[in-house]
């Protein structure tokens, strides 16, 4: 298959999907090599780009994905009659921290590090799409464990958690202040 009928089934694919789709599931449905792939859906995310289209290619993880060009989200907002989400408050982007960067975590270890009751803040963070419960901690009342989905990755702009920038340090040398966590790059745009 030649690199161009890759693109153009490439962007089908990802068009027909609206989601996220895994870079092994496209290469093993085309019978082509994974890096054969990620190099059509680089030249197509930079073509779309050059050309100023209304859309991207975004790659997240092993995942690709179309999504609307940001700068005309004002726009697609307005025709859509879709309404801007509020802002985090500093609580939900502490969890969401805590979450992020010692997942998987249990709800417990989130109010020890914050020092108060989280179940409100995990449960709208949960509701939001941004953690999602991942299994059980292997303890006697088998706490649920939390960590990051990928509408967290896509709302902070990131391709994947290596991707974090590291916690900085805190007075006592360690960075695990939830104030620190936040400062990092915390400013969602959800």
């Amino acid at each position: 298959m030649e690199m161009n009928d890759i693109e153009c089934v490439l962007e089908g694919i990802l068009f027909a999907s609206g989601e996220p789709v895994p870079a092994d599931r496209i290469a093993l449905t085309l019978g082509v090599p994974k890096t054969d792939v990620y190099q059509a859906a680089h030249a197509l995310a930079h073509r779309l780009e050059m050309e100023k289209r209304g859309i991207r290619l975004v790659v997240l993880g092993d995942t690709l994905q179309l999504c609307s060009a940001p700068e005309y989200a004002d726009y697609i907002r307005q025709a859509l009659e879709v309404r801007k989400q509020p802002q985090l408050s500093q609580q939900a982007l502490e969890v969401l921290a805590i979450v992020a960067y010692h997942q998987p975590v249990t709800k417990l270890v989130v109010d020890q590090i914050r020092g108060v009751d989280s179940s409100y803040t995990v449960g709208l963070l949960q509701d939001r799409g941004l953690i999602e419960a991942c299994g059980r901690l292997n303890v006697p009342g088998r706490p649920l464990l939390y960590r990051t989905t990928p509408t967290f990755l896509r709302a902070f702009g990131i391709a994947s958690l290596e991707e974090m920038p590291p916690l900085p340090e805190s007075e006592n040398g360690e960075g695990d202040s939830p104030e620190d966590w936040v400062q990092v790059k915390m400013e969602t745009p959800l």
